[in-house]
């Protein structure tokens, strides 16, 4: 894979569609074209329920080859050009800021010198501003433009707004070519709106309208113009909304504006106070946990089963499975309605029979659903996809863990018939060939080619290089079957069923021995990738060996050269572990998982050090992606970066179409904080226990505040005195047992 044309992120990485007749060009990948870097241009992103929109730092949307910025709704862009001019010119950038809270885009911008006639400076720079207050609510961007004038002269000036709606499916956005589109139909102008229209191929109108407040001077299909004068010292405002699928123009908008705007803030406020938060004297980590908290906020959205968080902005706002399991068992400590909603979401997606185009089979969990034109026509087959191979004992892994946290057993009631469909799907179907291994291999050429996290079609191979070919049992996938049935034994036992929790719990054991035979490499001191269709180990030193430790599949005498092997140079860059060593055949570190440093999978491979007492690694692993995030604009960790060595006073290389936030990414510090601190939370017991607890060196005290903990809520207080991290209550209640273990 060439660096300029990288896989896509997480999930989707594919190989060739087999298009319908007639409608997409054949393909043999699925990949986001690396043409420009996201980071770049640092985009500003804002999202709400199905919409997400993505800006540059003046808060315009610039169309051309390769841009992801515009208005989106259910994978299609609904607007791809939005630009504002003064007198003709792009007013000057002074700064860009989200909200602490992703609430509010806010970008303060001031006139250029505007040249007469005659040549000369007639007005000079700096004298109009423009502030640009924006947020994403229900489907449509609200803007106010409030500009002031600070001359000392009445000044006339003309605003324009340009803008556009290609309509473009976001896998067309993402590289795949299409032969043939719908038709745009004639746009519908009013006095003081305007809605631009498109007839997709599958019969659907998708419409965007675009309202203004006061009237524009001129308002056509693709500018809307103002002239406007300013007394010294005036302002005045004016008011846009963008709106996605037939939304009717809204009556008063400046006060629609700010009654949204309320709302807004409200759902906000509700969000924060559901959960728990963390907090420091140290103002730096404080603003990195911030933004984790108000990102899986944002990127989570609201179904019937409660906030589903979405994988990730611009590529992958929508549902996966994987994603949002993972994210859940990270922030499962803080917020167990994530984990509700995942699992009563995922369940009920289920797939109950068997399909090749959509890689379904009885029990297997979603991998990725899609809602744009261009799934709607199977010219992808992302509709409703199950191409994951870990979803499903990841599933039966995140039951467990939240039966453990929360001792919810009513909901877990609920879903149990979706449990046990997934435990036969492993037997039935994911061991294929019955020799004790789940392994993978896609029904169709239109499938995924690889079906683990690591999905780009070069990610799996051989010590020299060589593409393994399927199926193909990994190693972390076995991890997590190892950890389903470890979960079953737990669920079997609170049903009340001996004979099956012990048989799984017997299983899991069992599986110990297996996995170690045939997947430890003594001379790598560490797991091999994967076997091969051949059952030949892929003999590579890899990160997914940390996910062993995580679910606990890994013998303990096999742990100290497990650890060793990660944290040596070739694998630790200094910011965090390489999803491949640098010895490696296939090592690139501008690659999208052959050497580049992925969060989430740090903070699986910390978790799992945690789990096994290597607290002082997994301590080094939170400071190294924390001293990562403190380079990285609004202090938010991307999808991945580079996996260069960490140098003296620089920060880490960037990945040029790194999704950015993620969630799994966003959930990383805070999954950090409980395997330093080796926290547990049982709520049906009311017990929190910390075991050898440690803090990093930009640490010396740590607040967890109102941890949930069954119908109340729990701080505690932490704070390193001699060399020992030691916890205490505060305030109410009294009746939940603090228990530290040294």
């Amino acid at each position: 894979m060439s660096v300029t044309q990288q896989a896509p992120s997480t999930d989707t990485q594919a190989p060739g569609i087999g298009p319908a007749p007639n409608l997409s060009k054949a393909q043999t990948q699925f990949f986001i074209p690396a043409t420009a870097s996201l980071h770049e241009r640092r985009p500003r992103t804002l999202k709400h329920g199905d919409s997400f929109a993505v800006f540059d730092h003046s808060g315009d949307a610039i169309a051309g080859a390769g841009s992801p910025e515009g208005l989106y709704f259910r994978d299609t862009r609904h607007l791809s050009h939005l630009y504002l001019t003064v007198n003709g010119m792009r007013p000057i950038l002074l700064s860009s800021a989200l909200r602490d809270d992703n609430s509010l885009l806010i970008c303060d911008l001031a006139n250029p010198d505007f040249i007469g006639d005659d040549g000369r400076v007639a007005v000079e720079h700096d004298l109009i501003h423009l502030r640009r207050t924006r947020f994403l609510w229900n489907d449509a961007v609200y803007e106010r433009i409030t500009i002031r004038n600070f001359d000392k002269e009445e000044r006339r000036i003309g605003v324009a707004i340009a803008f556009a709606a290609d309509f473009a499916d976001l896998f067309e956005i993402r590289g795949t070519t299409r032969l043939r589109r719908g038709a745009m139909l004639e746009p519908e102008i009013g006095t003081a709106e305007v809605r631009l229209r498109y007839l997709g191929r599958d019969e659907c109108e998708r419409q965007t309208l675009l309202q203004f407040d006061p009237v524009p001077r001129n308002l056509s299909e693709s500018a809307a113009d103002f002239d406007i004068s300013l007394l010294p010292g005036q302002r005045c405002a004016i008011f846009m909304r963008l709106c996605c699928e037939g939304s009717p123009p809204v009556a008063q908008l400046p006060k629609q504006f700010l009654q949204a705007l309320r709302g807004k803030m409200q759902e906000d406020r509700a969000t924060r106070m559901r959960g728990g938060s963390v907090g420091s004297s140290n103002q730096l980590f404080n603003e990195v946990t911030r933004r984790s908290g108000a990102d899986i906020a944002m990127l989570s959205t609201n179904t019937p089963f409660g906030p589903y968080p979405y994988a990730g902005i611009p590529w992958f706002s929508t549902v996966f499975g994987r994603d949002a399991i993972i994210t859940a068992l990270q922030t499962l400590w803080l917020d167990p309605d994530i984990s509700r909603a995942v699992l009563g979401y995922l369940a009920a997606h289920q797939a109950t029979a068997f399909d090749a185009a959509s890689d379904a089979e009885p029990g297997k969990i979603l991998h990725e659903v899609r809602h744009g034109e261009m799934a709607e026509l199977g010219e992808v087959p992302f509709r409703h996809y199950y191409g994951s191979i870990d979803s499903t004992p990841l599933f039966i892994m995140l039951a467990g863990a939240y039966l453990q946290r929360t001792g919810d057993l009513a909901f877990l009631d609920g879903i149990r018939p979706n449990i046990l469909a997934a435990l036969d799907w492993i037997d039935l179907h994911g061991d294929r060939d019955q020799d004790g291994f789940v392994e993978y291999g896609r029904f169709t050429d239109q499938g995924l080619v690889n079906q683990g996290w690591k999905d780009s079609h070069d990610s799996v191979f051989h010590a020299d290089g060589t593409i393994a070919q399927g199926p193909i049992a990994l190693a972390e996938v076995q991890a997590y079957v190892h950890g389903a049935w470890t979960s079953a034994a737990v669920l079997f036992a609170a049903w009340g069923d001996e004979t099956k929790a012990s048989l799984f719990a017997d299983r899991a054991a069992g599986l110990r021995d297996h996995f170690d035979a045939a997947f430890f490499d003594a001379e790598l001191g560490t797991y091999v990738l994967a076997l091969d269709g051949g059952k030949r180990r892929c003999r590579v030193r890899s990160s997914n060996a940390g996910h062993v430790l995580f679910t606990g599949l890994a013998l303990e005498e096999r742990t100290e050269s497990v650890v060793r092997t990660l944290m040596a140079p070739a694998s630790f860059s200094g910011w965090g572990v390489r999803t491949i060593a640098s010895t490696e055949a296939r090592y690139n570190p501008m690659s999208y998982h052959n050497g580049s440093i992925w969060p989430h999978d740090n903070a699986l491979i910390a978790a799992g050090f945690s789990r096994y007492g290597y607290r002082r690694e997994a301590r080094q692993i939170f400071e190294g992606l924390f001293a990562a995030a403190t380079y990285v604009d609004l202090m938010r960790l991307p999808e991945l970066f580079c996996g260069f060595p960490r140098r003296r006073s620089q920060g880490p290389t960037f990945y040029p179409v790194a999704c950015s936030p993620q969630a799994w990414s966003a959930a990383t510090p805070l999954s950090l904080i409980q395997s330093c601190l080796g926290l547990r939370i049982d709520a049906a017991a009311r017990k929190v226990k910390l075991e050898n607890p440690e803090l990093p060196d930009f640490l010396n005290d740590l607040m967890l505040h109102n941890l949930p903990v069954g119908p109340t809520r729990l701080t505690i207080a932490l704070e390193r005195l001699a060399g020992t991290v030691v916890a205490r209550r505060v305030g109410e209640p009294d009746d939940i047992d603090l228990f530290v273990a040294y």
